[in-house]
C-alpha cells in the first residue's frame, strides 16, 4: 500500500464525512472538491462522471414532480390509505407492504409522509401499539428504492451493472431485489409485533389517557394531524374523523398517477424484453437501445402525458418536494460519484488484488461497507455509487452484489435523523415511537437491523444461486 493511495483515500473519506455534515447539495460539492484535489494535486486522470445516472434522476424527478403538482401523489396515498384501513388487525404487515408498493411505483419515499397519520390512527384505534407499524413502514423505504425502476438509487445501480462487461440489467436487478425486500419486510413485521408493551400495559400511554390527552385505545378515533404531502406535517386536530378523510383525490390526480405508473410499467417491459427497443448497428453487430436512454425518454413521454391528462400548473413543478429532493440527489450523486470513480480508476489494480481478496474471503464485508456508508451519508444513491464499483472491481458477481446492496442501503435509518423517522415520531401522539437519546436507542434501530440483515441474506442467496 503506497503513501499516495493512503493520502488519496483520506481525501475521499474526508470529503464524504464533510459532505455528510453539510448534507443535501453539500455532499455533491464536497465530492467535487475531492475530485479537484485528486486531479490537480495528485495528478490522477479524472474518472467517468455519472452522466447517465444524473440524466435518469432528472427525467424521473421531472415526471414525478409533474405528477405531484397534478395531485397524483395525493391520489396514490388515498388508495394506499383505503388498503391499510381495510385490514386494521394486520396493520403491522399491511401498512409497510402497501407503502413498499407505492414507494416502488413513485420511486421516492416522500409518499410515506401523508401515510404516517393514517397508520397511526388505524393502529391506535384498533389497540395496536403504533410504533410497530410505524417503525416498519419507515424502515422499509430504506430498501424499497432498490426495487424501484425509477429511483435515484436504481439509476446509480443501472449505470454500474447494465454494461457490456456485466450485462446485469433492470430485469435481473428487480428479480433479485423485489423478493429479497419482501422477505425482509415480512420478517421485520413479525419481529416488530413482539416489540414494546401492549398499550393497556404501557404506563406512559395510560398516563396520557388519564390526563385526557388522548382517548383510550380501541374505543374512539384519535386526534390526528392533517398530513401535508412531502413534509413532516402540521395541521389541525380531528378527533372524530379517520386520518384518510383529510386526504383529497381528484380525477386529474388519478390521471397523472396512472400516466406515471404506466411509464414505470413500460420501462419494466422494455427491460424485460430488449427486442421491444430499437436496435442500432455498432461494430458490425446490432445492439438494442441502452436502458439509461430508454428510461429518460419514457419518463419525458410520461411527463408530457401528465401535462395533458393531469393538467398541473407547470410553473409550480420546481416547488414540489419531489423535485427539490431529486435535484439534491442529482447534485450529491454527481460530485461523490465523480470523486470515487476517479479514485477507483486510479487504483483499480490495487483494489482488485487487495480489497478483492478481503471481499472474496469474507463476502459480507461488502454489505457491511455499503451499510456504513449509507448510515453516514443517509443516501442510498451515494452509498451505491461509492461502494458498488468497489465490489464489482473486487470480483464479486453482479447478482451477489445486487442482493447484498438491496439490504445494506437500509442503513440510511441507522441514526434517528431521517425525515420519515422524525415525522413518524411526531405523528405518534401516544408517544410509543421514539427518536431516543443515545443515537441507537430509537424505535427504528432494531427493525432496521432485522430488515437489512434479512434482505441482505435473502438477496445474496438469490443473486448467487440464480444469477
Amino acid at each position: 500500500m503506497s503513501a499516495k493511495f493512503v493520502l488519496e483515500a483520506l481525501v475521499v473519506l474526508g470529503c464524504i464525512v464533510m459532505g455528510t455534515r453539510s448534507s443535501g447539495v453539500g455532499v455533491g460539492v464536497w465530492g467535487g472538491l475531492g475530485t479537484f484535489v485528486l486531479v490537480f494535486i495528485f495528478r490522477e486522470a479524472p474518472g467517468e462522471p455519472p452522466a447517465g445516472a444524473v440524466a435518469i434522476i432528472l427525467a424521473v424527478v421531472t415526471a414525478a414532480a409533474m405528477m405531484q403538482a397534478a395531485g397524483g401523489i395525493d391520489w396514490m396515498v388515498k388508495v394506499a390509505a383505503k388498503v391499510i384501513e381495510a385490514h386494521p388487525r394486520q396493520i403491522t404487515l399491511i401498512a409497510p407492504l402497501t407503502a413498499f408498493a407505492f414507494s416502488i411505483g413513485a420511486g421516492t419515499s416522500n409518499i410515506l409522509y401523508p401515510l404516517l397519520p393514517v397508520i397511526y390512527d388505524v393502529s391506535y384505534r384498533n389497540g395496536i401499539r403504533p410504533s410497530r407499524p410505524l417503525s416498519v413502514s419507515v424502515v422499509q423505504s430504506g430498501v424499497a428504492l432498490a426495487a424501484s425502476p425509477v429511483s435515484a438509487a436504481m439509476a446509480a445501480m443501472l449505470t454500474l451493472t447494465d454494461t457490456e462487461q456485466y450485462n446485469f440489467g433492470l430485469t435481473q436487478i428487480l428479480a433479485v431485489t423485489i423478493p429479497a425486500c419482501l422477505a425482509g419486510i415480512v420478517v421485520t413485521a413479525l419481529v416488530a409485533n413482539r416489540m414494546g408493551k401492549e398499550l393497556a400495559e404501557d404506563p406512559e400511554v395510560q398516563e396520557k389517557v388519564a390526563a385526557g390527552l388522548i382517548p383510550a385505545p380501541g374505543r374512539a378515533r384519535t386526534a390526528v394531524k392533517q398530513p401535508v404531502t412531502g413534509a413532516a406535517g402540521t395541521g389541525t386536530d380531528a378527533p372524530e374523523e379517520a386520518a384518510s378523510a383529510h386526504l383529497t383525490a381528484t380525477k386529474e390526480g388519478r390521471n397523472a398517477a396512472v400516466a406515471f405508473l404506466i411509464g414505470v410499467l413500460v420501462i419494466v417491459l422494455l427491460g424485460l424484453f430488449p427486442d421491444l427497443r430499437p436496435s442500432f448497428e455498432s461494430d458490425g453487430k446490432s445492439t438494442p437501445l441502452d436502458m439509461t436512454s430508454t428510461i429518460v425518454m419514457v419518463m419525458f413521454v410520461a411527463a408530457v402525458a401528465i401535462i395533458f391528462l393531469g393538467k398541473p400548473e407547470v410553473k409550480k413543478v420546481p416547488e414540489m418536494s419531489v423535485f427539490k429532493a431529486g435535484m439534491m440527489s442529482a447534485i450529491a450523486l454527481f460530485g461523490i460519484a465523480w470523486m470515487t470513480s476517479t479514485f477507483i480508476e486510479a487504483h483499480e489494480t490495487f483494489i482488485v488484488d487487495t480489497v478483492g481478496g478481503w471481499v472474496n474471503d469474507y463476502r459480507f464485508i461488502f454489505a457491511l461497507a455499503v451499510f456504513l456508508v449509507a448510515a453516514l451519508t443517509t443516501s442510498q444513491s451515494t452509498a451505491t455509487r461509492t461502494m458498488v464499483p468497489i465490489g464489482l472491481a473486487a470480483g464479486l458477481a453482479p447478482g451477489l452484489v445486487t442482493g447484498m446492496w438491496a439490504g445494506a442501503i437500509g442503513g440510511v435509518y441507522a441514526l434517528p435523523t431521517g425525515g420519515p423517522q422524525i415525522a413518524a415520531a411526531n405523528f405518534d401522539l401516544s408517544g410509543t415511537t421514539k427518536l431516543g437519546t443515545k443515537l441507537f436507542d430509537h424505535s427504528y434501530f432494531v427493525p432496521m437491523l432485522v430488515l437489512s440483515f434479512t434482505t441482505v441474506v435473502v438477496g445474496a442467496v438469490i443473486g448467487a444461486v440464480f444469477f
